[in-house]
């Protein structure tokens, strides 16, 4: 996805993703699982409306189950695939298109995740954690 979109147009993408999700999952005959579910899995067009790459899916016929940071803790334990795990990973491509934190960052080791590390401000601190761009518009 591409960096530095501001306030609206990144609430408009999460939009457009969270209408394509609900079309793969209660829109098709049946249910269609994304697996893999992650910013360079989101295609903008020149009008910047999001659109769900499913052709750069290729985890459920090799047998992975979506990348480390996006896919849920679950699936590392074995668990079937489920849309419930696409609303999972579309939570934390929310997480990071608003903090421009990455789930794999360096400093989310050893038991610390972009998610608890987003939930332990929530919500006197969240302006730390915030992208800094948002943060910027918001003053200005």
């Amino acid at each position: 996805m591409v960096r530095n979109l501001n306030f609206f147009q990144r609430v408009s993408v999460a939009v457009d993703v969270a209408y394509a999700l609900e079309y793969l999952h209660r829109h098709c005959e049946e249910p269609i699982i994304h697996c893999d579910l992650k910013p360079s899995n989101i295609l903008l067009d020149e009008e910047i409306v999001g659109h769900i790459d499913y052709s750069a899916n290729k985890s459920r016929s090799l047998g992975l189950r979506g990348t480390i940071g996006y896919a849920p803790p679950e699936y590392g334990m074995g668990s079937e695939l489920s849309t419930k795990g696409d609303v999972y990973s579309y939570g934390i491509l929310l997480l990071e298109m608003s903090t421009e934190k990455r789930p794999t960052d360096e400093r989310f080791r050893e038991g610390l995740s972009l998610r608890n590390f987003v939930k332990a401000t929530l919500p006197e601190r969240i302006i730390k954690v915030a992208d800094p761009i948002l943060v910027e518009e918001r003053v200005t």
